[in-house]
């Protein structure tokens, strides 16, 4: 006799009704576009062969017992062909990846990624390298004498405390767990009376989207973000057009609400970090001796730069982080008729335009004109035409004064002094 499992019959759009209700039953999610965003992930793994991209799912908490493996228990349950990789060789996993791969699952992947993660080299570069297709790994079989390329393209689910890599949240949808709070109640999970039903409900969605990989494969659809986080998000949106009803506004909505959340609360480079701080450390002036620059960066003291090495940060460090942005250090007479070693503000503005969009417009369309650079020293000094001031104009050298009330504060001078 046939058994007749409830997820039978369900349309794209009640398919995945079905599957949010059953994730909300166990799992305290921390927002409703949280809630989406990990249906429309568990329902994009069954369609994995259409595909040009195959996007983590971070799952992270501050502390233990906030769901995150709860979570992973019912992705286990209503993905595709689930992979556990806890305890499992390199090799193992390697040689699991196929044409169509499984979905891997790593409970505890702040194991591998944090610093008692030695021996663990290959398993973070397939994680890295599998979200995208065609990045295969290379080994030589020297049996065969030949050169084997080994497929790494995979949809992976990451489950841990803190944050993950950079290169890998890059590529993730990431959901930030948190504890219940009094009177959130969730129900019970238990693996043999309860994942029957989910895997019924996996079966379904298998059935659904496999009909249709090639509609799948071919879909473009419009995306309300750019770059690599489109990249990431398209299998998502592409599942959620082909449900059609009111998922195609829930999944964007989705996307909109966890990039929102992810920018806010990422952690920007050591690099990207200097620059920001670099454009407030330099305020009005249009340049700044290496010594004035490392000073006012370190008068932050929630800054990394009084701690950035035993003697904080140096000019040799500075230069070093800089000269990735093609910014370097060079000999400045001051209006005072000082000389010595900085920078001056022009040389930063295109790297603020590209890498701090917050700070980027401000920086390539100032409020003030910008006045003219002098011939004599490459300095370009204030001159007093774009700011009301007094009607006697200041000397361009002189020390600053205060603006008049409501105006902003005139060019200060600068002092020299060694790099």
């Amino acid at each position: 006799m046939t058994t007749h499992h409830p997820a039978e019959d369900l349309a794209g759009a009640e398919l995945l009704d079905a599957t949010r209700a059953a994730l909300t039953r166990y799992v305290s999610l921390p927002s409703a576009e949280a809630a989406d965003a990990v249906v429309l992930w568990i329902a994009a793994t069954h369609a994995q062969p259409a595909w040009a991209h195959a996007p983590r799912l971070v799952i992270r908490a501050p502390e233990k017992r906030c769901g995150k493996s709860r979570l992973l228990d019912v992705i286990e349950a209503t993905c595709h062909n689930p992979f556990i990789t806890v305890n499992s060789s390199s090799a193992a996993v390697y040689r699991s990846i196929t044409d169509d791969p499984p979905t891997m699952l790593v409970d505890e992947a702040d194991t591998i990624f944090g610093p008692k993660a030695d021996g663990n080299e290959d398993l973070r570069g397939l994680l890295n390298a599998g979200h995208q297709r065609n990045r295969p790994a290379k080994r030589y079989d020297a049996a065969a004498n030949r050169v084997e390329s080994i497929p790494t393209f995979a949809m992976a689910a990451l489950a841990g405390i803190g944050a993950m890599p950079d290169t890998i949240e890059d590529r993730a949808v990431i959901i930030r767990m948190r504890r219940r709070a009094p009177g959130e109640t969730v129900s019970p999970y238990r693996h043999r009376r309860d994942r029957p039903a989910l895997r019924a409900l996996a079966h379904q969605l298998k059935a659904w989207l496999r009909a249709d990989l090639t509609v799948l494969e071919a879909a473009e659809p419009a995306m309300p973000v750019e770059d690599r986080a489109a990249d990431t998000w398209e299998p998502l949106v592409i599942v959620a057009d082909h449900a059609g009803q009111h998922w195609p506004d829930r999944a964007r909505a989705a996307v909109l609400a966890l990039g929102a959340e992810a920018e806010e609360n990422g952690e920007e480079s050591i690099r990207v970090r200097l620059l920001g701080d670099c454009h407030t450390a330099f305020e009005y002036d249009t340049a700044l001796s290496t010594s004035e620059l490392l000073g006012r960066l370190k008068r932050d003291h929630e800054a990394p730069w009084i701690t950035y090495g035993p003697a904080g940060l140096t000019a040799a460090k500075l230069g070093a982080l800089l000269r990735e942005y093609d910014i370097r250090s060079g000999n400045i007479r001051f209006p005072d008729g000082t000389q010595a070693k900085g920078y001056h503000r022009a040389h930063f503005t295109d790297a603020w335009t590209r890498y701090c969009p917050h700070v980027g417009q401000e920086a390539s369309q100032p409020s003030h004109t910008s006045p003219a650079r002098s011939a004599r020293d490459g300095l370009t000094l204030w001159d007093g035409s774009t700011r009301p001031v007094a009607p006697t104009r200041p000397d361009p050298t002189s020390n600053a004064t205060p603006g008049t009330a409501g105006t902003p504060t005139p060019l200060r001078r600068v002092p020299g002094g060694a790099a």
